[in-house]
């Protein structure tokens, strides 16, 4: 066992000696909290390792390729659903939602300085598995960094000279609608990027980011646009997709008893001992309802499921649509200041689920998969993969339609599954326009 650094600065002598024993032996043996769930389910809920284990022990590989011949072309999602819909990326339809009056007022021949600034709207497509992110981050491999070191060349003089004096890389600044974890993949994604230089063209611009990184990273269009258009605070909706392999077997459908005879799973009571342990807490939550366990089994039971039911998952999901609600619980590494009121509040669109079959370039039968198609206002982080997670456990365990919603009352992030692998999950598009109900892939009734 590696000895812990902080340990070694401890005097035997001195009153800290006592904390690093305690410290040894609880490494030795761990405790963990589990949230106590009180709501009535048909079987017992899956662990969080159980639920980590079960997410990450899948066929992934086959995922990744799909994504990654998507973002080549080789594929689209038309091939995994067989619809079409139609992208949002119509320049003209941008509405203008900031002060138009005042940009009105200005004759052409007056817009110079910041109004003669040239903006342009740039649309990717970029394999996750092969970038750490979109976030720029001293060396790592993010598409944010790729991006700007490619916009370089476009930077004005004005600018070029400011960061050579600054002894910084001459680099472009590069706006985006909506940053992705590592392994996300983005179908769809939106950037600008804006100069004073009036000699730069979209085609030279595409052809720059182009070749960047051939295969992983390819820009679908460029077009110049209004100076007060912002990839993000113009958005009006964005559309996720999540694609979960399944296993032979599995989208079983269980022959679920009627919800009110459901025995209740969850009749532990709470030791009303709440302890923080092996550095880990709920930051700004209230600990109630939490159980005190001496190992990272919650419950040993026999009940516990195998397989669950899309169907399920597509109930549990549609309970969402039409809500302007927090979830908080359903966010993972947010700062304090944004779990309360407003900033955890998001108003999902559409969130469907239904099964397909990944498309095979040889012409073969592909591995059965379980979409989630998710459209809202915003997104907090890891949201839908937490959602994703959160939803095959419930549908698992038989919890009733209304779980998720339930799950919004939660008193610990710990009443939520872990969040499902990054590799499953793609940001399909943004959208500029109102949502229309029926340009989605999953239309099930």
């Amino acid at each position: 066992m590696i000895p812990n650094p902080r340990a070694r600065l401890v005097s035997p002598s001195g009153a800290g000696f006592g904390f690093k024993i305690l410290m040894e032996n609880r490494a030795q043996q761990k405790d963990y909290l589990h949230y106590n769930h009180t709501d009535r389910c048909r079987n017992a809920r899956w662990t969080a390792r159980e639920s980590y284990q079960l997410m990450y022990g899948r066929p992934w590989q086959e995922v990744l390729d799909f994504y990654f011949h998507a973002v080549n072309g080789r594929f689209s999602l038309s091939s995994l659903f067989g619809t079409e819909i139609g992208h949002d990326h119509d320049d003209a339809e941008i509405p203008l939602i900031y002060n138009t009056a005042e940009l009105n007022r200005v004759s052409v021949k007056d817009k110079t300085g910041r109004w003669a600034r040239a903006t342009f709207k740039i649309v990717l497509s970029y394999h996750g598995n092969s970038f750490d992110g979109w976030q720029k981050q001293p060396g790592l491999n993010t598409v944010q960094g790729l991006v700007e070191k490619s916009l370089g060349k476009f930077v004005d003089d004005k600018k070029a000279q400011m960061l050579k004096d600054k002894c910084l890389p001459i680099e472009g600044c590069a706006v985006v609608a909506g940053r992705t974890d590592k392994g996300v993949t983005a179908l769809r994604q939106v950037c600008s990027f804006y100069t004073w230089r009036t000699d730069v063209q979209p085609q030279d611009i595409e052809d720059s980011i182009n070749r960047a990184a051939p295969g992983k990273l390819r820009t679908l269009s460029v077009s110049q646009v209004s100076r007060i258009f912002h990839p993000n605070f113009s958005a009006k909706w964005r559309r996720y997709l999540y694609i979960f392999p399944l296993n032979d077997g599995e989208n079983m459908e269980p022959d679920y008893a009627i919800w009110e005879d459901v025995e209740d799973c969850r009749k532990e009571e709470n030791y009303g001992k709440i302890e923080v342990l092996n550095g880990e807490e709920c930051k700004d939550e209230i600990h109630d309802n939490l159980v005190f366990g001496p190992n990272d089994e919650e419950l040993v039971s026999a009940d516990k499921p195998q397989t669950f039911s899309i169907r399920r998952v597509n109930q549990l999901l549609r309970k969402l649509e039409g809500k302007l609600l927090s979830y908080k619980m359903f966010a993972r590494d947010t700062k304090a200041s944004r779990n309360e009121g407003p900033p955890t509040e998001c108003f999902v669109y559409h969130a469907r689920a239904v099964e397909a079959r990944l498309p095979c370039l040889d012409q073969g039968v592909g591995r059965s998969v379980m979409c989630v198609e998710l459209v809202a206002n915003r997104f907090l982080r890891k949201m839908v993969r937490v959602l994703v997670a959160t939803a095959i456990r419930e549908a698992a365990a038989g919890a009733g339609e209304d779980a998720l919603l339930e799950l919004m009352d939660a008193t610990c992030r710990r009443a939520t599954a872990p969040p499902a692998p990054p590799d499953g999950l793609s940001l399909v598009d943004v959208g500029y326009t109102e949502f229309d109900s029926q340009n989605c892939f999953i239309l099930n009734d």
